[in-house]
């Protein structure tokens, strides 16, 4: 499609927003295209239900003896035709299931997006600043090594400093890796088949809330909007339909009515009607019944525990977020001017000849881990309302906040 073509031009043609990723991925994704595609099978569907089934013409012939007989028969679906309004709303409801799958199936999607874009946005912001400290590690080794020849360092101290450059180096190593994973997870996540340099990202993720989003009643709105739960009641209402026809067809299930006319060499031909009716002589239909009773109370039982689940995830999620915004506001606004007012200081006792540069070196490498925890605390909330928006719409995920962040 052109428009769709265009419209993904006009996104690579600058850093890819969380909202832009979700969009790209609606429009380029081929599995929920696929998906998409089921629309047109189940409409299909719904218009067969609203036609009346082909009749069904009968020859025959019969001869013998010098005589010729041949019969014929016009049959139409009678009992189809009493029964096409019931089976026109199953159809219905049926096309309605389909078009909340595509939606379910949409929001699956555009969560995913959303979460891998956070993700590579965090991972891609995080190995430059490791790559920051890297280069500061090897700033330290070199004086390190300077001082150790001119006798002013001890060999534990040196040893120390090694030991940093060495976990710099290991944790830029790290960070190479799982931007690459979280940028080829967004590829996918997008279903972009191009250039993944085409993909262009912001800098860092948006800065934390003022506040977080207030409770209200996230719960009521996932009960009416949830569309796993929406689905689990349409086809509960589905059954009720399919179990009300099924009742109502229990005895006959066959029933045809036509016109059939015989000729022959010696006779006048005969005409006149022909109904054919399925006797419920070993079969009442009892047991089709009993079957569609059962799956409609297996539909009501389902449909309960969705909601029960619903619920409940809601509220984990919620709590999640909250509890994800207090600790990144709590390293943002106290841990990290902590330690950046104690490599202040240090500098400042450095400065008057009261500290030495390896002091001033420690401190600032507690004030990097700080801002890196910093960073994750950040990533672990955007995260979290990802979560959040998609437990409220019916399509939680198992991409959690990473329970290690390096």
């Amino acid at each position: 499609d052109p428009a769709v073509r265009a419209r993904i031009d006009e996104l690579l043609a600058q850093p890819l927003s969380a909202d832009g990723a979700v969009e790209f991925a609606l429009l380029a994704q081929p599995g929920l295209q696929a998906r998409f595609a089921e629309l047109g099978v189940a409409e299909a569907e719904l218009v067969r239900a609203g036609r009346l089934r082909n009749p069904v013409l009968g020859l025959g012939r019969l001869a013998g003896g010098g005589a010729l007989e041949i019969d014929r028969s016009l049959m139409f679906d009678l009992l189809g035709l009493l029964t096409m309004p019931a089976a026109r709303q199953a159809g219905q409801q049926q096309f309605e299931q389909a078009q909340l799958q595509a939606a379910y199936d949409a929001v699956g999607v555009a969560a995913e997006a959303r979460r891998s874009w956070i993700l590579a946005v965090a991972a891609a912001q995080r190995l430059a600043y490791d790559r920051q400290v890297k280069e500061t590690a090897d700033l330290a080794a070199e004086l390190a090594r300077r001082m150790v020849k001119a006798g002013n360092f001890s060999r534990l101290d040196q040893l120390r400093e090694q030991a940093y450059y060495a976990d710099a180096d290991a944790q830029l190593a790290r960070s190479q890796l799982q931007a690459q994973a979280a940028r080829e997870r967004l590829v996918r996540a997008l279903g972009w088949a191009g250039d993944p340099q085409r993909i262009r990202l912001p800098e860092h993720l948006p800065d934390l809330p003022a506040a977080p989003a207030p409770a209200h009643d996230a719960e009521q709105t996932a009960m009416t909007h949830r569309l796993d739960l929406l689905i689990a009641r349409r086809n509960a209402e589905a059954l009720a339909t399919s179990l009300g026809l099924t009742k109502s067809t229990r005895f006959v299930d066959v029933l045809r009515a036509g016109v059939q006319n015989k000729s022959s060499r010696d006779a006048p031909t005969l005409a006149g009607g022909q109904v054919e009716l399925e006797l419920p002589l070993f079969d009442g239909g009892g047991p089709r019944v009993v079957q569609a009773e059962a799956r409609y109370r297996q539909a009501l039982q389902q449909t309960a525990q969705v909601a029960l689940n619903a619920r409940s995830e809601v509220r984990e999620s919620y709590a999640a977020y909250r509890a994800a915004w207090e600790q990144a506001r709590h390293w943002r606004d106290e841990l990290l001017p902590l330690r950046k007012a104690i490599v202040d200081e240090s500098l400042l006792r450095y400065n008057g000849m009261l500290g030495s540069v390896f002091e001033l070196l420690a401190d600032a490498r507690e004030q990097s881990l700080a801002v890196g925890s910093t960073m994750d605390a950040l990533r672990d909330y955007w995260l979290a309302d990802a979560e959040l928006q998609a437990a409220i719409s019916g399509r939680p995920g198992t991409a959690r906040p990473d329970p290690n962040p390096s």
